[in-house]
């Protein structure tokens, strides 16, 4: 199995370098070599892959507001050619998107059969991606929605709560948003196991059946950004890694108490028990990663 993995280096894509390895040879693309920007029509080409990952995505939310052209240039015009290039050569795409496809005003979990409504300019440019892949007439896919994604890596919440959990007194953490904090190992882990279980399926469309499509790839259970806090703090505090804020300092707050000039939605809970009944495994609650997360920080 010939990999052409997009957005090497970042977050999601450095832990695909690891995951992906025993499936075959990978040709792992960073940004100055696998530019988004540019045409990819003869990049992909000249690779002749049998499975395109991309890895790689316009992630800044607030900056999109101002560059949506940019957003929508990289995340769906981009994820457009993947799509066309991997219908003629006969390959899967493997593409990552985001909750910020719904709106957060459901009760409850979002499953794959909700109807999406974006509500800021990078959720909008995340579900362009999505129909330019389901545009594509022959084109087999995996679309994996994701969402609160943190790593060793990189910048994200877990580590900046760590970062001034051990520098400052007290710390204001949003209460009124909730979600599932989702690990690059387990997306890298999910992601193989998935490729796996298709390279088994043969390239026949029907001979794959229900492994092919779009898929919640999101741990068990759910929480707020205040609670998370309190977990991996506690969590650190318990590895001897040194905390000075205490326990009461992490203090509850609403979503308002900080501007940004997109709006986030409220609800990011995704139902993912399609990718687990389709694909056979169970996806551990949040809390396993947050500690794995942790204790690597401690070590």
């Amino acid at each position: 199995m010939k990999i052409l993995l997009f957005g090497a280096n970042g977050q999601v894509g450095w832990e695909l370098q690891r995951s992906l390895s025993p499936l075959g040879a990978i040709t792992a693309l960073g940004h100055k070599d696998g530019d988004l920007e540019q045409p990819l029509r003869d990049l992909i080409g000249r690779a002749c892959p049998d499975v395109i990952v991309n890895a790689a995505a316009y992630t800044a939310v607030d900056q999109a507001e101002a560059e949506p052209a940019r957003a929508m240039r990289i995340n769906a015009a981009a994820v457009g050619e993947m799509a066309q290039a991997a219908s003629s050569l006969g390959a899967v795409l493997v593409h990552y998107s985001t909750d910020y496809v719904f709106d957060g005003e459901k009760s409850g979990p979002y499953s794959e059969d909700d109807a999406p409504n974006p509500i800021n300019a990078y959720g909008r440019s995340k579900l362009a991606g999505e129909d330019a892949i389901r545009a594509v007439a022959g084109c087999r896919h995996l679309i994996l929605r994701t969402s609160w994604v943190y790593a060793m890596r990189g910048k994200n919440f877990a580590r900046t709560i760590l970062e001034r959990a051990q520098a400052k007194d007290q710390l204001q953490v949003v209460a009124d948003t909730v979600g599932a904090p989702t690990s690059t190992e387990l997306i890298a882990d999910v992601t193989a196991l998935a490729l796996y279980r298709l390279r088994g399926a043969g390239p026949d469309r029907s001979a794959a059946g229900d492994l092919l499509g779009t898929f919640h790839l999101v741990p068990s259970g759910q929480t707020t950004w205040h609670e998370y806090a309190g977990f991996l703090v506690e969590s650190a505090r318990a590895h001897g890694i040194a905390i000075r804020v205490p326990p009461q300092g992490i203090l509850a707050v609403p979503s308002t108490t900080f501007a940004a000039p997109a709006r986030r939605p409220k609800n990011s809970r995704l139902d993912n028990r399609r990718l687990q009944q389709r694909f056979d495994l169970e996806l551990p609650d949040w809390r396993v990663h947050v500690r794995r997360f942790v204790a690597a920080n401690a070590g």
